[in-house]
């Protein structure tokens, strides 16, 4: 009996361990690198380039050894290579195998024209029938179009000056505060520009500035900036460089 106990809470122990192993490497993962992983289990066959949400997926057959892409927008300068995707039967044997690329999409990038690399020699996307001709590399590239709708979120809109965004229920009176009031939250009140979304743009000089955003006595980090920082008292904020 006492084998049996054991056993039994030996087995507990390992399945707990194992949970909190799988819970803990999953939260160490950046949001992005989950992102990467959850779209990268969707594909299920090379095609057309297409979009999933900020991301940007091409995929090509395994007809070569090595596949790389080159974007427009980074000036053809740094080759991106093509990862395999592998899939099993229902006997665990390999039935099939495809190359893919996942992008995030730069802010505000609505179209890209790129080339792949196959084996060292650069081409067409075969896949993709979509193609322009740039005048400046006197080339015929691939053509995506990335549009999408693009949330509005704190960016820097001239030389020193910023324009700080929240996103939100429509009615609220929100505020900002930080480093350069002092993190006096009373001074500027945010405007709602459209239902919901609250807006206020303010000039500062060049610098690092840590700020948040206020509803009544609560404070809070801007949702839209990943860069976020500590305030002296501890709270959590977000963080700016003005250049």
């Amino acid at each position: 009996m006492k084998k049996i106990q054991f056993a039994v809470f030996s087995a507990f122990l390992f399945l707990t361990s194992a949970f909190l192993y799988a819970a803990e490497a999953k939260a160490m993962l950046t949001d992005e690198e989950l992102d990467y992983a959850e779209i990268a289990n969707t594909i299920q066959k090379a095609g057309s380039p297409y979009l999933n949400g900020d991301y940007a997926i091409f995929t090509s057959e395994t007809n070569a050894r090595h596949i790389g892409i080159a974007f427009d927008f980074e000036d053809f300068k740094t080759i991106h290579s093509f990862k395999i995707k592998k899939f099993t039967d229902m006997d665990y044997k390999e039935s099939g195998s495809l190359y893919f690329y996942i992008l995030k999409l730069p802010r505000n990038i609505l179209e890209i024209n790129y080339r792949l690399i196959v084996d060292g020699l650069w081409t067409l996307d075969p896949l993709n029938s979509s193609t322009v001709f740039s005048r400046e590399t006197k080339l015929t590239l691939s053509h995506f179009n990335a549009y999408r709708e693009i949330p509005k979120t704190t960016e820097k809109i001239s030389p020193g000056k910023v324009r700080f965004v929240y996103t939100g229920k429509t009615g609220q009176k929100i505020r900002i505060g930080g480093s350069f009031t002092n993190w006096d939250s009373w001074i500027y009140q945010m405007n709602e520009v459209s239902p919901g979304v609250y807006q206020f743009e303010l000039s500062l000089p060049p610098g690092k500035y840590e700020y948040a955003f206020y509803s009544g006595i609560n404070s809070f980090p801007d949702p839209g900036n990943p860069t976020k920082c500590y305030t002296p008292d501890g709270k959590t904020a977000s963080l700016i460089e003005v250049n």
